[in-house]
């Protein structure tokens, strides 16, 4: 492998999710790393800890997932661009380090690359099951961001996107693969480093005696500095004021945890990303996300082959969730079809903005494997009749 100066690995490659994920955040600025070896995720970190010493950067394994997902917190703060990999259980070990990243705004990346579940569950096998962790898993009140790639190309693209988001709003940003994608190898292509373009960090341009580390820009985004830039900061997972200092007044509260759910709120609707193909027409709308978005495809396919007005919206942002641009499609379509490998999770949201205008139909699987694409098919025949 030959990267270039940045440590881009420019060119045409034959990679799987996984190692094309790592490409991308390395493409995207992270020097740092802490992790814990868990399948269906290790690849990205096992990919990174090879790659790191040739662009200069540090991956450290962790004990386990509690101290990676708080180590890389102290990166970040340090300076360093950072993220942590992991699936199921680790993931659920990582909840209060999330909350943590999200009250002290801390830019910073988690991939999940999600397996059946509960519990230990299907180490090897894929599921969609996290989807609603990866929103609400911690406590409290608070804004997220999660991704959802479909092929390894996109792995590449959104990593970046990824921690471009993480930086523009100053918040954790959630990347959630899920074993097929994370496990499948086809073509990646990555441009040179000067071709991606790279948000960098909101480091202040105020001096000490005057800055607010907690203070909100117009965008309700407050700019950041790092330790040993002179300035005393303090961060804290508690309340706290404009300094950082804890104050636990009501007031403070809702002023604070409003605006760590608001200042996502242009990603929700505007700057929402999505794919979508035969709306015009359509009369039944597959809503899909990950794999189960490839495997939609045919099903929609066959579904036009017998002449049923199907098209496609593809969540590629899940979360903030695009709820205005789906109410707007459910106002003229006769139904929502949801794949997904869970037994109902993204379901809920599309009736919840479906707001009673058309049917939603869910089309679940507990995971394992993928949905056959009759399933599908068969749910797209019957919301048309």
């Amino acid at each position: 492998m030959h990267a270039d100066p940045k440590g881009v690995l420019t060119g045409v490659h034959f990679i799987d999710g996984d190692h094309a994920c790592c490409e991308g955040l390395l493409a995207a600025g992270a020097r740092f790393s802490s992790g814990y070896p868990i399948t269906p995720s290790t690849e990205v970190v096992e990919r990174f800890a090879q790659r790191i010493p040739t662009v200069g950067g540090v991956f450290i394994q962790m004990e386990d997932e509690l101290a990676a997902s708080i180590t890389l917190q102290g990166a970040v703060w340090a300076g360093a661009k950072a993220f942590t990999v992991t699936s199921g259980p680790g993931f659920s070990l990582m909840m209060e380090h999330i909350g943590l990243a999200a009250m002290t705004e801390t830019p910073c990346v988690f991939v999940d690359v999600q397996r059946g579940g509960p519990s230990t569950g299907l180490p090897t096998l894929p599921a969609q099951a996290d989807m609603m962790q990866a929103r609400w898993g911690s406590h409290g009140d608070y804004g997220m961001i999660a991704l959802c790639p479909n092929s390894p190309q996109e792995c590449f693209d959104l990593a970046i996107t990824a921690f471009n988001l993480a930086e523009e709003f100053r918040t954790p940003v959630m990347l959630m693969l899920d074993e097929c994608i994370g496990h499948m190898t086809e073509k990646v292509v990555i441009p040179e480093a000067e071709k991606i373009e790279v948000t960098p960090r909101r480091w202040t341009s105020e001096p000490p005696e005057t800055f607010q580390l907690f203070k909100p820009k117009a965008d309700m985004v407050p700019d950041m500095v790092k330790a040993g830039d002179g300035y005393s900061i303090h961060v804290t997972g508690l309340t706290h004021d404009e300094r950082g200092y804890p104050n636990m007044t009501v007031d403070v509260q809702d002023r604070s945890v409003r605006r760590l759910v608001n200042k996502l709120t242009p990603l929700a609707n505007e700057r929402a990303i999505f794919e979508t193909a035969d709306l015009d027409d359509a009369e039944v709308v597959v809503v899909s996300y990950g794999i189960t978005s490839r495997v939609a495809q045919r099903a929609l396919k066959l579904a036009r082959e017998q002449g049923i007005k199907a098209g496609k919206f593809r969540l590629i942002s899940a979360w903030p969730f695009p709820t205005e641009r789906l109410r707007a499609l459910a106002g003229r379509v006769k139904a929502m079809v949801v794949p997904e490998i869970n037994l109902g999770q993204m379901v809920l949201e599309v009736e919840r903005a479906a707001a009673g205008k058309c049917k939603v139909i869910p089309v679940s699987h507990a995971g394992g494997t993928v949905h056959n694409p009759e399933v599908i098919l068969k749910a797209i025949v019957e919301a048309a009749r």
